[in-house]
């Protein structure tokens, strides 16, 4: 995202679908109270505590709009900040400043806060060898920013979508007729790079898995009992990710059971947005 060949392939056209939303024909108010351009500038203003992610976006909704419209930051993605701070100052012509401003905010409050709740929780397994992984529950068309601000947080990328590797779920094991014939499907069809990840939900599942050959085993929606007894039957014999309703109240349970992945859907699909305002607009 910090790159600004990545920024032009994957996000720009995103970011103008975003405003063409906003601004369907015109943007009426604006239009009405500032006929002419006019330079101005704006704060921008933190008004909680939280982990920054999202401000090259923020920046790239003004340039889209008029590359003329300079963006100055005091701080990166990725740092620390306190309700009060002054983030950053946009100037530029008052119009586009009006116009970007709401979707803008849209973005770099929906990021920070992923951000800050991914770190919430990371900072919980600082020490372990368990790495936080999010999921593919994202608002539709928001994936790539919702997955870099859980990187942004300190937090890990599971596949970013369903070409980017084997994970055989319930249903899929249920299409396939068992445990075993779709880990057997999915050596047969993948390429033989692709690791086979399967989800298992009882021990039963577990030991079919290993027979099989899986390379990852979930353990989905288990008890803390049921995922002890499932980690020593697997025995070092594959990687282990453990998943299901993961949440920061919960996840100190899963710490000290020796997995190696823990993944909640939380990070992106329950996250709360950061409180951020644009604010003391005014002519320069």
């Amino acid at each position: 995202m910090n790159n600004s060949i990545t920024m032009t392939l994957n996000a720009d056209e995103l970011i103008l679908q975003a405003l063409r939303e906003d601004i369907s024909s015109e943007d009426v108010t604006t239009n009405a109270v500032m006929q002419k351009a006019r330079k101005g500038e704006a704060q921008l203003i933190c008004k909680q505590d939280g982990v920054l992610a999202g401000l090259p976006v923020f920046q790239r909704v003004f340039e889209l709009l008029d590359k003329t419209v300079s963006v100055e930051f005091h701080y990166s993605d990725g740092d620390k900040v306190k309700k009060g701070d002054l983030i950053g100052t946009v100037t530029g012509d008052i119009r586009a400043i009006l116009s970007g401003e709401r979707t803008a905010l849209n973005y770099l409050q929906r990021m920070s806060g992923i951000a800050t709740y991914t770190n919430s929780i990371a900072s919980l397994l600082e020490g372990s060898k368990v790495k936080l992984l999010d999921t593919r529950k994202t608002t539709p068309n928001m994936r790539i920013f919702e997955k870099y601000s859980v990187k942004i947080g300190g937090g890990y990328n599971h596949r970013y979508n369903l070409s980017d590797g084997v994970l055989l779920k319930d249903n899929h094991i249920g299409a396939a007729g068992g445990v075993k014939e779709a880990v057997f499907m999915a050596k047969e069809y993948a390429p033989f790079v692709r690791k086979i990840e399967i989800e298992c939900e009882t021990v039963e599942m577990v030991m079919e898995a290993l027979e099989a050959g899986a390379d990852i085993i979930m353990l989905d929606n288990m008890t803390v009992e049921e995922m002890q007894k499932a980690i020593a039957v697997i025995d070092g014999k594959a990687e282990i990710e453990c998943s299901g309703n993961v949440t920061k109240e919960n996840i100190e349970h899963y710490i000290s059971l020796g997995v190696d992945y823990i993944s909640s859907g939380a990070l992106t699909h329950s996250s709360p947005i950061m409180d951020i305002s644009l604010k003391n607009l005014h002519a320069v």
